[in-house]
């Protein structure tokens, strides 16, 4: 009895010594957070020497305390933001460059070009309208086919859209905007859609929220929640405007410094392995690991071909003073911040 006490007792001690032995790895994201527990699990399982502590807001917001904390880093990597904001990053000298293991299975055109890389990208998400049918057809509001439609006067209040200075979302909304239209045409188009703008809000995937619930006939938001929530019986129209989506990458980079940088390079190397594309593909049409990808039943088979010509380097170069000049424009109807 008193043997198999002290057994016991000894593979309880042995099993606390193991889990506090872990290197707690500090990861800033801006993943939704119904992603975070299955990506913990997943990576942890392969990794039970690495436990993931998660720092999550949007992505405006991760990108900015990232930035403000440049000189003392508090993270230690980063899984899960866009493209555009780790380009800012690394313009900033503050990744630590870094080939994954798989990183030759990586589309050109979903990771940083240099090499090695300063950040690799998982999967795509791109811009969409979220079109309650049954409140539309309560207010007698036909169905845009485009962004140009998003203009017309019986869509006066009816919109709802992501604050691009704080939503990565609404950034690649704004910037695609200018890039698809021109930037005088793109600011002229924005502020006539400010016309219809019921309300800008903090987060990519609340507009679509606010659609399905019927708060706001329209929200511009992007295809993740769209789906999530016409799966769940929410009654939306996913449509994607015929000029062309804007689109961003979720990115995994590892932040320069770090004194767990081998426990980074194991995240780094999961991100980009077919383990890691196997939880993206739940959740996105367009993987960085091309041949991964499932169809998703609520996009067309040609989704990818929607998506605009992106160029991030100009994106990442012109954020600040993209960002200033929209504040200037349209911040007074922007959904108010609660305070701390």
């Amino acid at each position: 009895m008193f043997k198999r006490l002290a057994l016991a007792t000894a593979v309880l001690a042995g099993t606390s010594l193991h889990a506090s032995a872990a290197t707690e790895l500090t990861v800033y994201t801006a993943l939704e957070p119904e992603q975070l527990t299955a990506y913990k699990q997943a990576f942890e399982k392969q990794n039970p020497d690495v436990e993931i502590k998660w720092v999550r807001d949007s992505t405006g917001i991760v990108t900015a305390k990232l930035l403000a904390e440049k000189d003392r880093p508090q993270a230690d990597a980063v899984w899960g933001l866009a493209a555009s904001s780790l380009a800012i990053l690394d313009q900033q000298g503050m990744l630590d460059k870094y080939a994954p293991k798989t990183l030759a299975a990586i589309g050109p055109n979903y990771r940083d070009p240099a090499n090695p890389p300063a950040w690799v990208g998982m999967d795509v998400w791109a811009a969409t309208i979220c079109f309650n049918t049954a409140e539309a057809e309560k207010q007698g509001l036909p169905k845009p086919t485009s962004w140009q439609d998003l203009t017309k006067p019986e869509y006066k209040g009816k919109i709802v859209m992501p604050n691009p200075a704080s939503s990565g979302t609404g950034f690649l909304d704004v910037s695609a905007w200018l890039q698809t239209f021109g930037e005088k045409n793109g600011w002229g188009y924005m502020d006539k859609l400010h016309e219809n703008i019921g309300q800008y809000v903090h987060s990519g995937s609340k507009p679509c929220k606010l659609a399905a619930a019927g708060e706001f006939p329209i929200g511009i938001s992007f295809e993740y929640p769209a789906i999530q929530l016409k799966r769940q019986g929410a009654p939306l129209d996913i449509i994607l405007p015929k000029e062309g989506l804007g689109w961003e990458i979720e990115a995994t980079g590892i932040i320069k410094g770090t004194p767990h940088l081998d426990a980074a390079k194991k995240l780094a190397d999961f991100s980009a392995s077919p383990a890691a594309m196997d939880l993206y593909k739940e959740n996105f049409a367009v993987l960085a690991q091309p041949g991964i990808a499932k169809p998703q039943a609520e996009l067309p088979a040609d989704y990818e071909q929607h998506l605009i010509k992106n160029d991030f380097a100009w994106a990442s170069k012109n954020r600040d003073n993209i960002l200033n000049e929209w504040r200037k424009r349209y911040d007074g109807k922007s959904e108010k911040v609660a305070q701390q």
